[in-house]
């Protein structure tokens, strides 16, 4: 679905991209397009979250 902004009568152009890049943080959008970037295999996904996990516990000791 598109992302859409609706001008106001006398609104400046600068307002309107910071309400339109606003939206799109909002809504995700660009996190998703850099998580499809590049295709992961789901074995690979598994062991980066197992490493994560890792990380997170030994963090969590000290």
């Amino acid at each position: 679905m598109a992302t859409k902004v609706i001008a106001q009568p006398g609104e400046s152009i600068d307002s309107l991209i910071r309400k339109f890049n606003k939206k799109v943080q909002s809504e995700g959008i660009l996190a998703e397009i850099k998580k499809r970037e590049h295709y992961l295999k789901p074995s690979l996904r598994r062991q980066q979250k197992i490493q994560i996990a890792r990380k997170k516990y030994i963090r969590s000791k000290f």
